[in-house]
């Protein structure tokens, strides 16, 4: 199912006084006398949305209508309950991603905005917030690359959305990132890699050794030192022989038992 042609329309206003300003919502109104426009931009879209940013070209009061169409069938047309103007628009911030890619940041919008619009973005460094700058983003471009900057600082960003200048959208929350050495992302996981495979390479290297290394080759590396004297245990254990002198001395002791008295 398709749409059918958008078309917009201002609503009827009294017509000016002889000699008076015509300003654009009274013009288009004169010239037009409330009939409708076909969007051009939104004839047999079959998407659910169209961008009619450039065919509201000026701060009037607009209604649009649309209708679906599949093959001969055309429904009937629906419109806004009431006109709208484009200076009642509530824009909303945009979302916004930062990070840093060698010194220099990276910022990316993930917010579809209207053609007429951009993003106003405002760097600074942490702890200088009275020096910013600012960058001004279009809406056809949904990144920003920022130039180098210093290395071991933090910047902070934040961003909102612009649109004829005197529409403001709301900023989003301040992001803030260290700028780190341009080759601090090699040289870290190269540092971890090379110290994996030296590692894994002496290990390899001692089991193999224990493995395949000839006796005598073993005797040779791995020299077995003689236990000190002290903790050697084969002591020549001897067991003295008493002599005749030695023999225990004794001595005759006279006994008086009771019943001899």
């Amino acid at each position: 199912m398709g749409k059918d042609p958008a078309t917009r329309r201002s609503p009827a206003s009294p017509n000016p006084r002889p000699g008076s300003r015509v300003g654009p919502r009274e013009f288009e109104l004169l010239v037009l006398n409330g009939s409708w426009l076909d969007a051009h931009e939104c004839q047999q879209t079959p998407q659910a949305y169209c961008d009619l940013t450039f065919d509201l070209g000026s701060d009037s009061d607009y209604n649009l209508r649309v209708r679906a169409q599949c093959g001969p069938q055309l429904s009937a047309w629906t419109q806004l309950s009431r006109p709208f103007n484009r200076r009642d628009t509530l824009l909303t911030a945009p979302e916004m991603a930062v990070m840093a890619v060698g010194d220099v940041l990276q910022v990316t919008f993930n917010t579809t905005l209207p053609l007429t619009a951009v993003v106003s973005v405002t760097l600074w460094k942490k702890g200088e917030e009275a020096q910013t700058v600012e960058f001004t983003v279009p809406a056809e471009q949904n990144r920003l690359h920022t130039a180098a900057l210093q290395e071991g600082a933090v910047y902070c960003v934040r961003a909102h959305t612009v649109l004829d200048t005197h529409l403001h959208s709301s900023s989003t929350d301040t992001q803030c990132v260290s700028i780190t050495d341009a080759d601090a992302a090699w040289k870290r996981p190269t540092t971890v890699t090379v110290t994996i495979i030296i590692t894994a390479g002496l290990l390899f290297a001692v089991f193999w050794s224990v493995v395949h290394c000839h006796p005598q080759a073993c005797k040779t590396y791995f020299h077995k030192e003689q236990l000190p004297h002290v903790l050697d245990p084969d002591w020549d254990i001897k067991t003295p022989n008493r002599t005749d002198e030695e023999d225990e001395i004794c001595e005759r002791v006279h006994v008086v038992l009771s019943d001899e008295r």
